[in-house]
């Protein structure tokens, strides 16, 4: 399986911009990286980083090894560093993803939301119609029942009329 590179790097095609101070965690003993530092290029930065991955207790353990086995712990060093970094990505890569889906049922939740509102509304334009029909027909109500109670004594006095003899 033979594989062909389109894309050749210079490792010494380095930009010309203007270098700033960066803000970060590896600091060199003299001075702040710049931000146009190359590790690839400049041993001193890449020894400034690693010096600030490694901590005192790794720089003891690496003084009592040879080259070769203190080369071989680097590389071990720096595959834990590429796995924690791959590991700390897809945590990342799920903790988005989780993001995204809750950023979705948000959005479901608010159109549930509206919808529900618009129901509120028309539901209480519903209730605030049917009580003012009832209060129309209270008031009809209680005009009929008055009418009838007054019927209804004129009929009992001309009942009581009628049915005592006039003397």
């Amino acid at each position: 399986m033979a594989s062909s590179s389109q894309n050749n790097f210079d490792l010494n095609d380095v930009p010309n911009v203007q270098p700033e101070i960066r803000c970060s965690s590896f600091l060199s003993q003299k001075d702040p990286l710049m931000s146009n530092a190359s590790v690839m290029l400049d041993d001193a930065v890449a020894a400034s980083v690693a010096r600030g991955i490694i901590t005192p207790q790794d720089e003891k353990l690496l003084a009592d090894r040879t080259d070769v086995e203190a080369i071989n712990d680097s590389m071990a060093l720096s595959i834990q560093c590429a796995s924690s970094v791959s590991n700390m990505a897809r945590r990342l890569q799920v903790r988005g993803s989780e993001v995204q889906e809750l950023r979705t049922q948000v959005l479901s939740l608010q159109r549930r939301n509206r919808s529900l509102q618009q129901e509120n509304k028309e539901l209480k334009k519903l209730v605030d119609s049917y009580a003012s029909d009832m209060r129309k027909r209270c008031s009809e109500l209680e005009m009929n029942t008055n009418l009838i109670r007054e019927q209804h004594e004129s009929l009992l006095q001309k009942s009581l009329q009628i049915s005592s003899p006039e003397a």
